[in-house]
């Protein structure tokens, strides 16, 4: 069994390449042709641990992911994670990785195939909310589908809001409301357990990501969440949280796109230049295992890893 750390994750896990595997998965998850479970969770009275198993596009991975957003104040991650590989012919366990790395570039990533496909040919100005791991992984994503000319960042702290401006070479902004307003692609990348950004911020042809989960409420007002253009990964999204999203309760499940289907053109994505779209992401076992194929693959390739017996 092969044994990838953290740093070796990093080495292996090319976004261009990442970019593509995860359209393939989305493709594949909306056709029907992958086996995704609900995901489910065990909950502590600081976070949770979440199972998710998937097989999609030749990968057969679970995933087991926990979720402590209190750790930041101890330096920390919030989202811990290990994955697992399987053969998908035998069942035999074939890799063990570190799924820390893994989920953090695959959100990133996932939200930008979403840009790439919804947001406008013609966006410059990005807006980040959120200054953590996630607000790092957008820009780096983002930056690969769209030629920004302006890259602004805010937080609820202004010191880390600072320092991610200063290494992306982008602007500290204020508020949340200075850094949306005449933005055209805003990433969503908080804990907030309350919306962190107002309809009446966004201009006309936004496109918004939100990748915040909280246990306790949504991180986008319904408003914006239903001001155009909805996608999600899948409808499962409309399920109850965890599996599904805070922002999406009470909606019809029709009344959003997947991303699989306006990838494949199945259905129709943004149809005008004025149309506001908001990709809604709860993270999916396709994204990990996507991430996860493509890790394993070219570890064997490079000769990378430790192998063990167990």
């Amino acid at each position: 069994m092969l044994v990838l750390t953290r740093a070796q994750v990093r080495e292996l896990l090319d976004l261009d390449l990442l970019l593509d595997a995860l359209e393939r998965a989305f493709v594949e998850l909306s056709a029907g042709r992958t086996s995704v479970p609900p995901r489910i969770a065990a909950n502590t009275e600081r976070g949770f641990l979440a199972a998710m198993p998937g097989y999609a596009d030749g990968v057969l991975e679970a995933k087991l992911v926990s979720v402590f957003p209190g750790n930041h104040a101890a330096g920390v991650p919030s989202h811990q994670a290990t994955i697992a590989v399987f053969d998908d012919e035998t069942g035999t366990p074939l890799a063990l990785l570190d799924g820390t790395e893994i989920t953090a570039t695959r959100t990133g990533a996932s939200s930008a195939v979403s840009t790439r496909a919804l947001a406008r040919d013609d966006a410059r100005v990005l807006a980040v909310l959120g200054a953590g791991v996630q607000g790092r992984s957008h820009i780096e994503a983002a930056r690969l589908v769209r030629d920004f000319e302006e890259i602004r960042v805010a937080s609820r702290n202004a010191d880390h809001a600072q320092a991610l401006a200063d290494e992306v070479a982008g602007v500290a902004m204020d508020s949340f409301e200075e850094a949306v307003r005449g933005a055209d692609v805003v990433c969503a990348c908080t804990d907030a357990d309350e919306p962190v950004l107002s309809a009446d911020w966004l201009g006309p042809g936004t496109h918004v990501t939100s990748v915040g989960a909280s246990r306790g409420g949504p991180e986008l007002d319904r408003k914006t969440v239903t001001a155009g253009l909805l996608a999600v990964e899948s409808r499962v999204a409309f399920e109850p949280y965890p599996a599904g999203a805070h922002e999406l309760q009470g909606l019809d499940p029709e009344s959003a796109v997947e991303l699989g289907e306006v990838l494949a053109s199945t259905r129709e994505g943004r149809s005008s230049p004025e149309q506001i779209s908001v990709y809604k992401s709860m993270g999916h076992a396709v994204e990990d295992a996507a991430a996860a194929g493509l890790v394993y693959r070219r570890a064997r390739e490079q000769g990378i890893g430790t192998e063990v017996e167990l």
